[in-house]
Order: C-alpha cells, then sequence, then structure tokens
C-alpha cells in the first residue's frame, strides 16, 4: 500500500463553475479515497472581469462539505502570490500537483510555486497536470508565459499527446534526459452528473420532439468549438434536430445568421446559459448522438461525460479527440468539415448503429478511470 502523502492541489474548485474545477473536485476525491492528505488552493480571482466573456465565473451550488478548499490566489496581485506561496510552504506537502490551461495564469501560478519552495523546509514533488499549455486563441506572450511555469515544475501529466508533444519544447536541459518527465493519462469519465434518465422524460423536461433524432453540442460556445459547422452540417441532414447547450463566449449573431440562411429554427433549440451540475443529465439523455465539431483540441471533457451517458459522438480529427473516441468503435472520427460531419449523423441514423456504438461504449470506457490518472501523478520520473 502506498505511503500515505499530504498533497496541496492548485486548481480552480468551488465557489468557481467549470469543467476544470468540477475535475479538480472529483480528483482530490479520487486522492483522498486512494488514503492522501488533499488540501485545495483554488482563486479568490481568476480572470479579472474585462477578461472574462460569460457571464459569471461562480456558482450558486452548495460546496462540497468532504473537501478542504481554500480561496487563495489572485491572479493579478503579486503580494497575494508571495502570502500564498508562503502559505503552500507552511502546508509541509509531500507533493504538490498545479493545474495548468492558460498562460496568463502562468505569472500566479509559476511565482506561487517557486516561492512555496525557496521558502519551504522540506523537498517536495511539483506536478503539473496540463490541459492546454498553448491555447486554442493564442496571444502575444503566450509561449513566454508557457515556459515560467513549466520551469517552475518537475514532471508533468497530460491528459492529450499532443499536449506532452509541446511541452517537451519548452523543457530546461535538467529534465530532457530524464525518463517519465511527461506522462500521459487519458481523462477520467465525469461521473459526477448522475444517472441518466429515460430519453422520453429528458425530452419532455427540455421540450423537445420525442421521436424526432436529435444530436447534442454541449459546453462553451467558442469559435474553435465548431458550432458553425455542426449548424452548416444540419442543412444536410434532413429531419434531424440540434440540441445546442452551453453559455456563448462571443458575438452570436453569426451562428444565427446560419440558423436563419438554412431555415433551421424549428429544428436547433437553444440553452444558451451555463448548465448547472444537477441538469447535464437532461440534456445527455435527451441526445442520441453528441458531436464535438471542433477545429482544434487538445482533451475534451465533454467526451468523457458522453461516456459516462453511454452516447456515441461524432467528433473531429484534431489533437487529442481520436485518442478518445475509436471511429467504428465509440463513434466517428472525422475531418472538421460541415460535409464530413453530415456524413456521419447521416450514417449513424439511417444505418440505425446506436446499438453497435452501444457495446463499443461499454467496453472502451474501462480505459478511463480515475485510479489511473492518481497513479500516473502520484509516479516519480526516474
Amino acid at each position: 500500500m502506498e505511503t500515505r502523502k499530504k498533497i496541496v492541489l492548485i486548481s480552480p474548485a468551488h465557489p468557481l463553475r467549470g469543467g476544470i474545477a468540477a475535475s479538480a473536485e472529483r480528483l482530490a476525491r479520487a486522492l483522498q479515497q486512494a488514503g492522501h492528505e488533499v488540501v485545495i488552493y483554488s482563486y479568490a480571482l481568476q480572470y479579472p472581469s474585462f477578461l472574462f466573456p460569460g457571464k459569471t465565473q461562480y456558482t450558486d451550488e452548495p460546496a462540497p462539505t468532504d473537501l478542504n478548499i481554500k480561496t487563495r490566489l489572485n491572479t493579478i496581485n503579486p503580494l497575494n502570490w508571495l502570502l500564498a506561496g508562503r502559505e503552500v510552504a507552511r502546508e509541509k506537502p509531500d507533493h504538490i500537483i498545479a493545474r495548468f490551461w492558460l498562460p496568463i495564469m502562468a505569472p500566479c501560478i509559476g511565482s506561487v510555486l517557486r516561492i512555496a519552495r525557496w521558502l519551504g523546509t522540506g523537498r517536495w514533488r511539483t506536478t503539473g497536470l496540463v490541459d492546454n499549455i498553448i491555447p486554442h486563441e493564442k496571444r502575444p506572450g503566450d509561449r513566454w508565459f508557457a515556459r515560467f511555469f513549466v520551469r517552475s515544475c518537475d514532471d508533468f501529466v497530460v491528459m492529450s499527446k499532443s499536449v506532452g508533444i509541446e511541452i517537451g519544447t519548452f523543457l530546461p536541459a535538467r529534465l530532457q534526459h530524464q525518463k517519465d518527465t511527461v506522462r500521459y493519462a487519458p481523462h477520467p469519465i465525469y461521473d459526477t452528473y448522475g444517472e441518466a434518465v429515460s430519453q422520453a422524460e429528458a425530452r419532455r423536461e427540455l421540450a423537445l420532439p420525442t421521436q424526432m433524432p436529435v444530436v447534442l453540442f454541449f459546453g462553451l460556445i467558442r469559435k474553435y468549438k465548431g458550432l458553425d459547422l455542426l449548424l452548416e452540417a444540419l442543412a444536410n441532414t434532413e429531419g434531424v434536430h440540434a440540441l445546442v447547450a452551453g453559455e456563448c463566449y462571443e458575438d452570436w449573431s453569426h451562428y444565427q445568421e446560419i440558423i436563419d440562411a438554412h431555415h433551421l429554427s424549428d429544428r436547433v433549440h437553444l440553452f444558451l446559459d451555463f448548465i448547472p451540475t444537477d441538469r447535464v443529465r437532461y440534456f445527455f439523455s435527451a441526445a442520441d448522438l453528441v458531436v464535438q465539431p471542433y477545429r482544434t483540441a487538445t482533451q475534451s471533457g465533454i467526451s468523457q461525460i458522453a461516456f459516462h451517458f453511454e452516447k456515441p459522438m461524432v467528433v473531429t480529427r484534431v489533437g487529442g479527440l481520436p485518442e478518445i473516441v475509436r471511429d467504428g468503435v465509440s463513434g466517428y472520427v472525422v475531418t472538421p468539415e460541415p460535409a464530413a460531419i453530415a456524413a456521419a449523423i447521416r450514417d449513424f441514423f439511417e444505418e440505425n448503429r446506436s446499438k453497435t456504438f452501444l457495446e463499443g461504449l461499454r467496453e472502451e470506457k474501462k480505459r478511463f478511470s480515475w485510479e489511473n490518472l492518481v497513479q500516473t501523478l502520484l509516479r516519480e520520473a526516474e
């Protein structure tokens, strides 16, 4: 049995909302279940309001009672980084795991890690758990910030092999020849959204057609996620309805123009708000097929929600998505073009692939366990 460790997890968590916060809380529980003590250091200020395109960064859901969450970090206040680094050092952790997904967070996270190490009396390992090292929507300074973060860590775990390759371009000489410096574990299944309900109940709840084929686009709406590609594809899939669920982080007018141009308003059902945790199951239960028409990607938590609810997927051949969805087994892997997306949707419904994919989904989901991620995080580079 592994020695009990004290672990500091630096990551968004309650009362912040979103996929990273939700997965960090689930990871903390998995670490606790493995016998470790976990303290989450989250953000009092994650993004300045002028950089946040959504309605709110916070959830009104109750705080988890089984997690030790300390809301400390402020991404734009260097004095806060000093104080937070000192507090982390006083935790005397055996291991720090720092979640990284956006270069703009690097000055804060990298400084806290460095300060904690300078002030600490012990020697612990710092592992970067990296969703993205270079973001989908690039900005000046991204590479400098990413390098600053990378050089504050001892090793890394990625959930997409393409991210691991990118990290390799930032590694300092001291880490380049060390075995297992960058380790891969696929994103585990999101199993925090409850159990599925019947499709009939879900469609009644959402006021959707009871008999029509329905595809689901779920999650924040941004250009790189390709909702416009799905809408264009829908124009070539007669009778198929699309359920679009998620807050729009950009100008909606572009998407509305496509809907109007192709007379899709009767077939596109819009829920353009952040979907609370207790409502997620209705959207996945209502759908026959989940479509992720991304232009770029690393990994996606949406795929892992689809696996939990055993919904086949159409994903595009970008980033790490083909590592998660196996073409012809748990869904389709296609080029990010409307014609290819439309062809996959038509094949699914016209050839009645649901039963075949369900068998594949149930077998494939065994690959995505939280225990595997925990073991990969705690395994030391050699």
